[in-house]
This record gives C-alpha cells, structure tokens and sequence, in this order.
C-alpha cells in the first residue's frame, strides 16, 4: 500500500490525496500564470518544493505540462480531461447557438456558466469584441461573488449551501460595489427577488455584466447566461439602464434553453 494510500485509509478516508495534490497543481495555471517556475507551482499550491517537483516531472512524464528547465506550462492535452464533461453533456450543445443568436441581437459578448464551488466555471461563450484584459473562454474560472453570473448562481442555492460558499469570504478587486459577506447577503436576496443580477464594474474596470437563471424542468438553477457590456470613460449610462436594454432578449435565450432542456429529457 502508498503511502497516500495508507494515511487515507488510517484517516477513515476513500480520498487519494496524490491524486488531489496532482489536480491542484494543475489548477494553479491559469490566464494570469500560464508559466511558472518550480518556487511559483510550490507557492500557489501550498507544497513544499520538492514535492511540486515530483508532480510537476510526473505530469510531464504523461504529456500534461512541459517544461524548458526552469519554467513550466500546461499542454493541451489538459483538455483532454474536460472533454469527457463537455462532449457529454447537453447544455453546452444547447446554449450555443441561443448565446449565437443572443450576441448577434444585442451586439454584444454572451456567455454561460454553472458553480463550481466559490467560483464560476464558463462552458459556453460568443465574444463580439474584446472588452476584458483577461481572456476568456470555456473553462475559464472567476470568483462568483464578483460575477453577474455567479451572483445569480449563489442567489438560487439552497440557504445552508448558499452559507458555506460564503465562508470563503468577499474581496472587491476593483474598489467597487460589494465588499462584505453582509452586503453580499443583501445583494443575493435582491438578485433572487427581481430574478437578474447586475455587476457594474467589480471585476474589471470598464466592465458590466447581467445575467439571469436557467432553470431545469424540476425548477433548479443549472447555469447562468449573462451579456457583458463595455463602459466608456465618456459614458452617462447608468449599469441598470443599460441592463434594462439587453434584459428582455436574455429571458427570452434562457426560456429558450429551458425548453430545450425540457424537451430533450
């Protein structure tokens, strides 16, 4: 028996911690660390030195992440690993063409997310034009409670989860909006009160988003579908009345999807 093995089984527990460590590792790359070095891995990931290297050199054994000696990159061979998820799940396949044709009435980007934890995770994403410095894209992951998207997803949770997800705590990158778990309390019960959430400027600077729920046949929340809009330096719109003009034909996509998950089951 490993010794991973052997401390999860004296512990009471079926987890493989080298499997966990393994994936955590490769969750520390993301758009704003596509490469790092050894001490950066160690550092994001909480491990000692020696043992990010050992799972460093064993991903890149499996063709997982590549390295130039000093620093190390993920490969494409990580989509491998969401593929199975995508290639087999209907809401994606669905959302598509509705966020196509969504983006194409409002003109502007359309994207949709499921929670994953304390963040939102993107699968399905049509861009106009580029209005963020962070690339996004299937797979991309944000924290929900600075997100239009995740806001509607932590407001449709049931109390105790909703709870939980909280604990993480709130922090304002931007300097705006919500900044307190108590303010983001209030918010979530506006947000399933009204049914939309609008984010104005809390995760990047120039940046505005609403989103609405998409609701399954047994009337849970599956995912989110937002439209994120541009705010200029020059601009008097206020992010509700901007909100107000992409509003109507976002319901509408999300009933669309709604039915398609109704009638597919």
């Amino acid at each position: 028996m490993s010794q991973d093995a052997g401390t999860a089984a004296a512990g009471g527990s079926t987890s493989v911690q080298s499997l966990a460590r393994g994936l955590d590792v490769i969750c520390a790359f993301d758009a704003e660390h596509p490469s790092m070095t050894l001490s950066d891995v160690a550092k994001r990931t909480n491990l000692s030195r020696a043992t990010a290297r050992r799972f460093l050199l064993t991903l890149q054994e499996l063709g997982y992440v590549r390295g130039d000696g000093k620093f190390f990159e993920l490969t494409s061979k990580v989509l491998q690993l969401g593929y199975s998820y995508l290639s087999s799940a209907t809401l994606p396949q669905l959302m598509e063409p509705v966020l196509e044709e969504l983006s194409s009435t409002v003109h502007e980007s359309a994207s949709a997310s499921v929670l994953e934890g304390s963040d939102i995770l993107y699968i399905a994403r049509v861009h106009t034009r580029s209005i963020m410095r962070v690339g996004i894209s299937v797979g991309t992951r944000f924290p929900a409670a600075n997100t239009s998207m995740g806001r509607v997803l932590l407001a449709y949770q049931a109390p105790g989860v909703r709870e939980q997800l909280l604990a993480a705590g709130v922090s304002a990158p931007t300097g705006h909006g919500i900044g307190t778990v108590a303010e983001l309390r209030t918010e979530l019960d506006r947000v399933r009160a009204q049914g939309y959430a609008i984010v104005d400027q809390e995760l990047e600077i120039g940046l505005r988003s609403v989103a609405v729920p998409v609701f399954a046949a047994d009337g849970s929340v599956v995912a989110a579908m937002n439209v994120s809009m541009g705010v200029g330096p020059q601009s008097h719109v206020s992010a509700r009345d901007a909100a107000a003009e992409v509003l109507p034909a976002l319901q509408r996509a999300a009933r669309q999807v709604q039915e398609a998950l109704a009638a597919s089951r």
